[in-house]
């Protein structure tokens, strides 16, 4: 049967608006809600501080807003997991450093494997620490500090922001470089240990500049050495620990952001554009770095230097750590 013209026309008419018609949400222009960033340790800390910065700046970019949730415990690894198990499509993300992402493979069974379950999104920033004491600890500089350590071992105590931190396992390497012995008191953090540093509980710490910098400049606790290569910006006369008398004793952290695997490339490439834009701005940068967080260079935030940094950070990581024994 042959159909009018004016019929063809109109079952036409229909097939186009059923093509031109919107998909479901699922295809909805990313992101269409709110992205919840995980930040796997306590509010105050310098994980916290670094995701509360970022997340007002990529705000503007994304055109959603990130709202962030704590979740601490086991040395980050509850709040990791979660995201490990949390749907990929782009609106849970984990922010974590060398700690959560490469120590604890090393330190604790987990459910879920810190390199291959997740999507690399950005490298944000890499950052070296300080080797501090209370007020009233005698000595004045590091080599009086070591001097004091040898002469009173197992005496003194250092705090940490939970076992297997970078706090924790930098201390064991500066008690290997050292030959010093000191106990280690394990906080929920790195905000309390320094609270509890500042009021002379505890007697050092080998801490990240957002927790002691304010402190230093306050005059509430002592600065023995920086552990960067080269001396801090933020403090010139600092002597880095190898100027200090402690050869080849260089540390850092690297934060990043994953999402779960099979997370979408296009919406991790969002993601990634929404971090750089949000550090893009040299003022943005300098004022990350007045508190503590230092930005790694424009070319370095991408997706694939993050990964490769990741891997290698755990084949140079994991064996150190099992040889030292420590555990979560």
């Amino acid at each position: 049967m042959k159909l009018s013209r004016r019929r063809f026309l109109h079952g036409a008419a229909g097939a186009i608006g059923l093509l031109a018609s919107p998909g479901p949400a699922s295809a909805q222009a990313y992101p269409s809600r709110p992205i919840t960033l995980v930040v796997p340790f306590p509010a105050g800390g310098p994980v916290d501080t670094l995701a509360r910065f970022l997340v007002e700046r990529m705000r503007a970019s994304l055109g959603q807003p990130l709202v962030i949730e704590n979740i601490s415990g086991a040395g980050g690894s509850i709040g990791v997991g979660r995201v490990a198990r949390a749907a990929p499509d782009g609106y849970t993300l984990s922010i974590g450093i060398t700690s959560t992402h490469v120590f604890n493979g090393a330190m604790y069974s987990l459910q879920y494997d810190v390199l291959n379950d997740f999507e690399p999104v950005a490298l944000v920033t890499d950052s070296s620490q300080l080797i501090v004491g209370k007020k009233d600890l005698p000595p004045s500089d590091l080599r009086e500090l070591i001097a004091w350590l040898k002469a009173n071992p197992d005496k003194a105590t250092a705090g940490t922001a939970g076992a297997g931190s970078p706090h924790h396992v930098f201390g064991v390497l500066f008690q290997n470089a050292t030959g010093t012995r000191f106990q280690f008191a394990h906080y929920r953090g790195g905000a309390p240990a320094m609270h509890d540093l500042v009021a002379g509980q505890i007697d050092l710490a080998i801490a990240d500049q957002v927790t002691s910098l304010p402190q230093i400049r306050a005059g509430n606790i002592k600065v023995y050495a920086y552990t960067g290569k080269s001396r801090l910006p933020t403090l010139p006369d600092l002597p880095t620990a190898e100027e200090a008398g402690v050869p080849g004793f260089h540390t850092s952290v690297w934060n990043g952001i994953w999402a779960p695997k099979g997370t979408p490339k296009a919406t991790t490439a969002s993601l990634n554009a929404a971090v750089v834009g949000a550090l893009a701005d040299p003022a943005a940068r300098a004022r990350l770095a007045e508190l503590g967080h230092y930005a790694v260079p424009r070319e370095s935030h991408s997706a694939e230097v993050q990964h490769t940094l990741h891997k290698a950070e755990i084949e140079k990581w994991w064996p150190i750590i099992k040889a030292a024994g420590i555990k979560g």
